[in-house]
C-alpha cells in the first residue's frame, strides 16, 4: 500500500468510508461525490496505481474487482434495470485517484456513451 494513497488509507482504516464489503483483497464503498443513485467504488487493498499498471499476475484481482461490482449490483437491486462498470485510466481518462477502482454506476437512465 502506498502511504499517501486515499484508497490505501480507507484500506487501512486510517479515514473513515461507508464500507459496504471487505475481503482480504478488495474493499467497496460509497462514492463520497456520486454521479448516480447507486454509486459504489470497488477497489483492490493491493496499490495498483492505473490500468496500464495492470500485469498478468492481476488477472485474478481485475475478474474478481467486476465480480464484487456484479454482486453489489444485485444487492442494490440495479442489476435488473442494468449499470454501468467503468474504470478511467489516468488524468485524460478522468482518473483523479491514482489507485485503479471499479466504479459501479446505477439506479437511473444512464447517458449513452460514444
Amino acid at each position: 500500500m502506498a502511504e499517501d494513497c486515499i484508497f490505501c488509507k480507507i484500506a487501512r482504516k486510517e479515514v473513515p468510508a461507508d464500507i459496504l464489503f471487505e475481503d482480504d483483497d478488495l474493499v467497496a464503498f460509497n462514492d463520497i461525490q456520486p454521479q448516480a443513485p447507486t454509486h459504489v467504488l470497488v477497489v483492490p487493498k493491493k496499490h495498483i496505481p492505473t490500468v496500464n499498471d495492470l500485469t498478468e499476475e492481476h488477472a485474478a484481482l481485475v475478474g474478481a474487482l467486476a465480480l464484487r461490482a456484479q454482486a453489489l449490483a444485485a444487492e442494490r437491486g440495479v442489476d435488473g434495470a442494468g449499470y454501468r462498470l467503468v474504470m478511467n485510466c489516468n488524468a485524460e481518462g478522468g482518473q483523479t485517484v491514482f489507485h485503479i477502482h471499479l466504479h459501479l454506476l446505477g439506479g437511473r437512465q444512464l447517458r449513452r456513451m460514444g
